[in-house]
């Protein structure tokens, strides 16, 4: 595995995201992301370099299924902006999350992972939450 770091830019913000090399100018996305819309974790996109040797997001080629929510704490619940506990929690349901700053989440719903229930956690903790990834509308709806 080939351990890299892929450039997305949009609306005037960047962030950069590791991943692996999984062929020619292809890249499976290897952590949660926290500003980009459209890609989640394990997600495979093609990238170029540029004149500078940075990788640049291009295009994402196939979609792994995983889900990306981002949240913050609602300002007037009393919740801890980021808590083991409230990770454990999403752990034992089956999602994983990483934490930025003070009390910003990005939070990856596996294939298979009821979205609504880790949703109902979010709810019920005070966090204010969006999709940032979500699933791809069904054929027909």
């Amino acid at each position: 595995m080939t351990a890299v770091k892929v450039l997305f830019e949009c609306d005037g913000l960047a962030e950069t995201l590791n991943a692996e090399c999984v062929g020619p100018d292809l890249y499976r996305i290897r952590n949660i992301p926290f500003f980009v819309y459209g890609v989640s974790f394990l997600d495979v996109v093609a990238a170029q370099p540029d004149s500078e040797g940075v990788l640049r997001y291009q295009d994402t080629v196939a979609k792994s299924g995983h889900r990306t929510l981002r949240c913050h704490p609602d300002a007037t619940a009393h919740v801890a902006a980021y808590s083991s506990a409230f990770a454990d929690a999403l752990a034992a349901g089956g999602a994983g999350c990483e934490g930025m700053g003070v009390g910003a989440l990005s939070i990856d719903v596996p294939p298979g992972v009821a979205i609504d229930v880790v949703v109902e956690m979010l709810v019920t903790g005070g966090w204010r939450w969006e999709h940032a990834d979500p699933p791809p509308p069904e054929a027909g709806a």
